[in-house]
């Protein structure tokens, strides 16, 4: 007999749902805002952003997909999110050299600053797509949460989403985290769904985890968890005569997803390249034991398993890190958990802990436990095992998943000042994230400072990734600094002679010999060991450039 699925919200939520029913404008009004908000935010930050480190190299394969159909470039991220990005590059129509060589990073910076494309520009295309499919996902989180708590619940893991630094600094760029969070979540909602109509939603929800296979390899976790919970709406949904039957439909259900899932890896392969040519222009890391056998085992093309060597490669490596003004090899294992307390806005914490809570301890919320916080947790302690630690975005799921489980709290009991305290931290997250407008990269919390302290904690991604490159241009232009000699150590992918930044590097000459302004990358300052850190140590702070870049004068 089938089991009946209680989707109805709490009775507090039922009342207010009535109260916003009389007012039918209101809640698409405000989620309109919400969203509007977050794409003003995006979108200004997109246009005052340098290429971060990673995104040459997409927009440069995005170009190589649309002239050459080759996928000769990046293959350690499947084509999918490149082929987004590749959408504004093909509206930027900018000028491609095919007969270049050189590697994946050097394809970008040629096509950005040495084929006769504005950079702006064409970076700013670039991005506009993850930009609108950022703003689509906030729509899911919205209706995922709407379906848990009514309109109030759905307002408020939309407002959480829309007010994230995270997602808004992630969402403005030209990169895979966000897409490949976002679709996962989508195949997470799509499977919640699937417990009333399997048919429908059970292929959506295999598009929407092939799309988040085919963007990230680090979503690859998932699948089995995903599978399970495909299988556990098919049986949910399931009213068969006996157990036997059931379990069958919930393996087949299961198996839908999965072959979905599989179909669309191989399409987006094929949208490059019909003919699926792969040449590997490096060589190709060799996997051996355990690892190398899943690798054989994907039944996916070629390219993509060639791909995951690299990964694992990637992972072998001794990368360094810096975490509480620690510099360290290797990785630690609490790193992205540290991160997260730091990168996350206060009140945000706090409604996150709540939400689970909620969604664990709630009778009526309790069957979207496994669907919200199962993935979370396992996508997260995977991550954590990452040998690299370079900022929350390796976690920009979390904000996500658990924006849904905070607007559950609108759905819990009768207390009577729940819905304004939650109300209040709400507000205390705006408040928090348009404080550091529009430096949402390097945000930290106010229990940490701020964005001008985050340096001192984190590095890489988590605050100095190449984007104010652009920024220092503009600031040593400044009467103040006109006519100084300027010693440069830029960690990014930026080339700093096209923004008019005339440098030489300290490192390649005697410190006697270095005098003026002092530039230096706070990822850099971060890891400054040997002539560097002597240089610093007996130089003075003067100017900051987007909490990314400090200035010292020597």
């Amino acid at each position: 007999m089938a089991s009946e699925v209680d989707t109805r919200p709490a009775v507090p939520a039922a009342s207010r749902a009535r109260e916003l029913s009389r007012r039918p404008w209101l809640v698409p009004l405000l989620a309109v805002l919400l969203l509007a908000q977050m794409a003003v935010a995006m979108v200004t930050t997109a246009v005052r952003q340098t290429p971060t480190i990673d995104e040459p190299v997409y927009v440069g394969t995005a170009a190589v997909y649309l002239h050459e159909h080759s996928l000769r470039l990046n293959p350690e991220h499947p084509p999918l999110g490149k082929l987004v990005v590749a959408a504004g590059v093909a509206l930027a129509d900018p000028r491609h050299d095919a007969s270049f060589e050189g590697d994946q990073g050097q394809v970008g910076r040629h096509l950005l600053y040495a084929s006769g494309n504005d950079p702006w520009r064409l970076m700013l295309f670039a991005r506009l797509p993850v930009i609108v499919l950022t703003l689509l996902f906030g729509l899911v989180v919205f209706a995922f949460a709407r379906e848990l708590a009514g309109p109030a619940g759905g307002l408020i893991a939309l407002a959480l989403y829309c007010f994230s630094p995270d997602l808004i600094a992630h969402g403005s760029l030209a990169t895979l985290d966000v897409p490949a969070a976002g679709f996962l979540l989508t195949s997470v909602w799509l499977l919640w769904r699937a417990r009333t109509r399997p048919r429908l939603y059970l292929p959506l929800a295999g598009v929407a985890l092939g799309a988040a296979v085919a963007t990230k390899m680090s979503t690859l976790p998932a699948v089995p968890v995903l599978m399970g919970l495909a299988a556990w709406s098919v049986w949910r949904a399931t009213a068969a005569p006996g157990r036997g039957i059931a379990l069958r439909r919930a393996a087949a259900g299961a198996a839908v997803v999965a072959l979905t899932a599989v179909a669309v890896v191989w399409a987006t392969y094929l949208m490059v390249d019909p003919r699926l040519r792969w040449a590997p222009e490096q060589p190709v890391p060799v996997v051996r034991g355990l690892r190398g056998l899943a690798v054989e085992l994907l039944p996916f093309p070629e390219a993509y398993r060639d791909g995951m060597r690299v990964q694992f490669a990637f992972e072998n490596h001794p990368w360094q890190g810096f975490l509480f003004g620690r510099l360290y090899t290797g990785s630690l294992w609490y790193y992205l958990p540290a991160a997260l307390l730091v990168k996350t806005p206060l009140g945000m914490l706090a409604l996150w802990a709540a939400g689970v809570v909620a969604v664990v301890a709630v009778r009526r919320l309790r069957p979207a436990a496994p669907y919200l916080l199962v993935p979370t947790a396992l996508l997260l302690a995977a991550a954590m095992e990452g040998s690299r630690d370079f900022g929350t975005r390796y976690a920009v799921f979390v904000p996500m998943f658990l924006a849904v489980a905070a607007g559950c709290l609108v759905a819990v009991g009768r207390g009577r000042f729940r819905v304004p305290l939650v109300a209040v931290l709400v507000a205390f997250v705006a408040v928090s994230s348009l404080r550091t407008f529009p430096y949402y990269l390097p945000y930290s919390n106010e229990a940490f400072g701020g964005p001008a302290k985050t340096h001192l904690r984190l590095h890489d991604a988590a605050v100095d990734w190449g984007q104010d490159l652009g920024r220092l241009a503009d600031r040593l232009r400044e009467e103040r600094y006109r006519g100084e000699r300027i010693w440069l150590v830029y960690k990014g992918s930026g080339v700093p002679s096209y923004y008019g930044i005339e440098a030489a590097d300290p490192r390649k000459v005697p410190a006697r010999e270095v005098h003026g302004l002092l530039v230096v990358s706070d990822s850099s300052v971060a890891k400054a060991t040997g002539r560097l850190a002597e240089l610093i140590d007996s130089s003075r702070p003067i100017d900051t450039v987007g909490h990314s870049i400090t200035i010292y004068r020597r």
